[in-house]
């Protein structure tokens, strides 16, 4: 099966989603947030080739991330609405 990346539609918005992705695991560096979320769940990522890990541990990583980002997005617009 091939490989599947997501794609973003505005790709202006790539430092934004960076600066979101790492505010929601407490890291510095977006490129570090993964790292961060494996080991808050306990699945063993490293750097490099990583196809060792089951689809359920991949899978717990990347809900960790999207999961969060998701919930920190909508905490932000109703923020905004709040506001108006």
């Amino acid at each position: 099966m091939a490989r599947r990346r997501n794609k973003i539609l505005v790709p202006e918005a790539r430092s934004g989603l960076d600066a979101l992705k790492a505010k929601v695991v407490n890291t510095g560096n977006p490129e570090d947030a993964k790292f961060e979320a494996a080991e808050e769940v306990g699945v063993p990522l490293k750097k490099g080739y990583n196809g060792q890990l089951t689809s359920e541990q991949a899978g717990k990583v990347g809900g960790r991330l999207g999961g969060s980002m998701v919930r920190e997005l909508v905490k932000m617009a109703q923020e905004n609405l709040a506001k108006k």
